[in-house]
């Protein structure tokens, strides 16, 4: 694009400033360590070793009263991870690059690196200061900047006129239901948050192909100037309606099991923490994201693919073998992952989640280095 170098430096500085707080907190870790007589830079052994887990512990005032030293680590690392993610307001570094990098390196991103913030979080964060994850204000902070994430991301990508943006500000829309379902702390937000991972990586990557795909035959994203792109190229409006239903969280296909249990551990979050009294309201205006949601897609679809033959794309080759090529495996993942959930994800996932969970709620595990291990 025309602005990459901005967007490329823009991207660049951001990700620098979430790694330097995350390499702050690890040297805060590894000092943390030596003082409980045990140096060392292994996450399982900060997460098990109860002498570290004690020195973690220690009543150390920090900024200000109130505040202590898991609670600032816990928040250095949300801002790395939260950019990462990415969660508003650590987000506008993305529709930059999503507009101004080519294709492939758009589907990487939101295929690949988004998740690496949800990551993070659930390998490094919750496990190693489970106390600062059950912090009440920390826990409402992330829960309502999850909430927000979610519905400023849907409002943005309902103004676009642009359709790579508009795929673009739908990732901060979906990448918040990952962090609200971490929030909240509950079995079935922790395995809404991954399935919602692992989904958004494929519908994500798929509607960022469909979009390359038109713009590399009219060179324009402008929804405005697209119509009626379904009459013309019959093969490839069939995949862009499977990969943005995908995306919409159609029942059926993979977007659609992650948020709702992303939801539903929200709505039934208060059960497991008393303390979140804010849970049903959030689930409620979270649940609206995807009113939203279904509202730009299926606008974006109206403008884009449905109404009558525009005749200067009467001439437009329909999708090449090599563009089928990429678009079925994406395709047959988000039929499958949204049919057989359990068979797919929710098999491989669970054991190490509810260990997870119980090592959030309880504290630590003795037995925890063997969930640790297990994700990979």
């Amino acid at each position: 694009g025309q602005r990459r170098e901005y967007a490329a430096i823009k991207f660049f500085l951001y990700t620098l400033a979430g790694s330097v707080l995350m390499l702050v907190v690890l040297i805060a870790f590894y000092f943390k360590s030596a003082a409980a007589g045990a140096p060392t830079l292994s996450l399982i052994e900060y997460a098990t070793n109860p002498a570290i887990q004690a020195e973690f512990a220690k009543p150390t005032s920090f900024l200000f009263a109130g505040w202590q030293w898991p609670m600032v680590m816990f928040v250095l690392l949300f801002i790395g991870f939260a950019i990462k993610l990415p969660v508003f307001p650590f987000h506008t570094w993305l529709p930059d690059a999503h507009v101004e990098a080519p294709t492939p390196i758009s589907m990487i991103l939101a295929g690949v690196l988004l998740k690496m913030g949800g990551y993070g979080l659930l390998r490094i964060s919750y496990p190693i200061l489970p106390a600062a994850a059950r912090h009440e204000t920390l826990a409402l902070v992330l829960a309502t900047l999850a909430v927000i994430s979610i519905l400023y991301g849907a409002l943005c990508a309902m103004a676009q006129s642009d359709f790579k943006k508009l795929v673009a500000y739908s990732s901060i829309s979906h990448m918040g239901y990952v962090l609200l379902g971490i929030a909240v702390m509950t079995d079935a937000g922790l395995q809404g948050a991954v399935f919602q991972m692992i989904a958004h990586g494929i519908s994500s990557p798929m509607c960022f192909f469909l979009v390359g795909v038109i713009y590399d035959r009219v060179h324009t994203r402008r929804l405005d100037r697209l119509g009626g792109l379904w009459l013309t190229m019959p093969v490839y409006g069939s995949f862009a309606t499977l990969g943005f239903f995908a995306s919409l969280g159609l029942p059926g296909l993979c977007g659609f099991i992650g948020e709702v249990w992303v939801l539903f551990g929200t709505f039934n979050a208060e059960a497991v923490h008393p303390w979140m009294t804010w849970a049903k309201p959030m689930a409620v205006a979270a649940a609206f994201g995807i009113v939203l949601t279904a509202a730009y897609i299926l606008w974006m679809i109206q403008r884009v693919y449905l109404g009558p033959q525009r005749p200067e794309f009467a001439r437009l080759t329909d999708a090449t073998g090599r563009e089928v090529f990429i678009l079925t495996p994406l395709a047959v993942l988000a039929v499958v992952l949204g049919v057989l959930p359990r068979q797919s994800l929710f098999g491989f996932v669970n054991e190490t989640l509810g260990r997870l969970m119980t090592h959030i709620v309880t504290g630590p595990l003795t037995e925890a280095a063997v969930w640790i291990d297990a994700i990979p």
